[in-house]
């Protein structure tokens, strides 16, 4: 029996990889323009901090963790988001301290969800992300909003909608919670097990639920945008204002509910719709933070991030028919005739390699005309044909594989010529 991949992962293949280079190499450069830096924490963590930082209410903590116990006896998780482990970070190496502030980061990497493998949802996914830690200024808000909308322009989508919310501060939060309590608490009996669970838990999850969306008691629930107090509505404002200053256009949906404990104030998600992509399927999602930074053990500190799966964008950039970047180029590939020449073109393919050429050879002692296939198939600009009889006059000869064009080049001057016609695409 062959040993096949495990269900809800992928292997990318060279071909495909390129892609998601590409769209990395994009939004590290986005990144950089805004200053922000790049963090690299473990891929697993103490199971208590996703516990504390993400929510015991959450469906990433009770379903979703891929945890295990080690040979200490220690309870550690596959991390299945990337914001609390940057915070951990953030608290353990005292960041915080640091004189540069607020802290701007962004992180890329595999995380890890037990969850029923579907178009765009993997059990292991490679999620790009930003956090923003140490302002209470709104402004920060639009400025990452203004980054992944940014990336989104960028990257060529199209159809792309910001949708914000606001969840207030604690007391804005608090007595919305108790509206909602109210509101669903007669019949809450009709809803499912993890409803009833969150009820008096976290009810204001009750309206992330997918099971019961239909009901008639979420169609008319509090909205938060009613219980907002002074301050969060002047706050979410000014978000607004901000928006509106960067001709960033967005939409407010007071149902917007992110699906982790930790959220306050500006919540946001980021919806992408083309054709053969289905329904409205959100891109990103993210929004502002209070509490965090203390539960795992920091000093009071406010933030915001967002982050997206790789997947979701390449199904994006695929359903819309954006151009998509194939894989790079080769410069010269050598082609040997005679065992001189082959074993000459070990050496001038190294010097190729160090000058900066991407270069390649038969390594199969295929004839002539498979070599000359080969470069074809890898799409060489220039292929260079070495025999045992060039060798003993010191010549070389040069193919252009574009124009066909075929020139006789010395032997010592050989990597500069390549060298020069890569800079000068001549």
């Amino acid at each position: 029996m062959s040993i096949q991949i495990p269900r809800g992962t992928q292997d990318i293949l060279p071909g495909e990889v390129e892609l998601w280079q590409y769209i990395e190499e994009k939004a590290k450069d986005v990144c950089r323009r805004y200053n922000y830096h790049e963090i690299r924490t473990p891929i697993f963590e103490h199971t208590d901090l996703f516990q504390r930082g993400v929510g015991d209410t959450t469906d990433i903590v009770q379903k979703e963790m891929y945890t295990f116990t080690d040979r200490g006896n220690r309870s550690l998780t596959l991390r299945p988001e990337g914001t609390a482990a940057v915070v951990r970070s953030y608290v353990e190496k005292k960041i915080y301290g640091q004189p540069n502030q607020p802290t701007k980061l962004y992180y890329t990497g595999p995380m890890f969800r037990y969850e029923r493998p579907q178009s765009g949802r993997m059990r292991q996914f490679v999620q790009f992300g930003v956090e923003a830690l140490g302002s209470q200024d709104p402004a920060i808000d639009a400025e990452v909003l203004a980054l992944v909308m940014s990336l989104y322009e960028e990257l060529g989508l199209k159809n792309v909608k910001l949708v914000l919310n606001s969840l207030g501060d604690k007391e804005s939060r608090e007595a919305h919670r108790q509206a909602l309590i109210d509101h669903f608490k007669p019949s809450i009996h009709e809803f499912c097990d993890d409803c009833q669970s969150r009820l008096e838990k976290n009810p204001l999850r009750i309206l992330d639920c997918k099971k019961d969306r239909e009901h008639p008691l979420m169609k008319n629930a509090p909205s938060i945008l009613d219980y907002l107090n002074e301050e969060s509505r002047t706050y979410f404002s000014q978000v607004k204002n901000y928006l509106d200053q960067l001709g960033i256009d967005y939409v407010v949906d007071p149902t917007l509910v992110r699906g982790l404990d930790y959220y306050y104030h500006t919540a946001f998600e980021i919806m992408a719709e083309g054709e053969g992509f289905g329904a409205i399927t959100t891109l990103c999602g993210g929004g502002r933070y209070t509490g965090l930074v203390e539960e795992i053990g920091g000093p009071s500190t406010p933030g915001i991030g967002f982050a997206f799966s790789i997947e979701r964008v390449i199904m994006a950039l695929k359903a819309q028919e954006q151009a998509i970047p194939s894989a790079p180029q080769l410069d010269c590939y050598l082609v040997s005739l005679g065992d001189a020449a082959k074993e000459k073109t070990v050496e001038l393919l190294y010097q190729l390699r160090s000058a900066g050429v991407s270069a390649d050879k038969d390594y199969l002692d295929k004839k002539m005309k498979a070599q000359f296939k080969a470069a074809d198939r890898l799409q060489a600009r220039f292929t260079a044909i070495l025999g045992d009889d060039e060798l003993s006059q010191g010549k070389i000869n040069v193919k252009e594989m574009e124009t066909g064009e075929q020139r006789e080049v010395e032997l010592t001057s050989f990597i500069d010529y390549i060298k020069e016609k890569k800079v000068g695409g001549k």
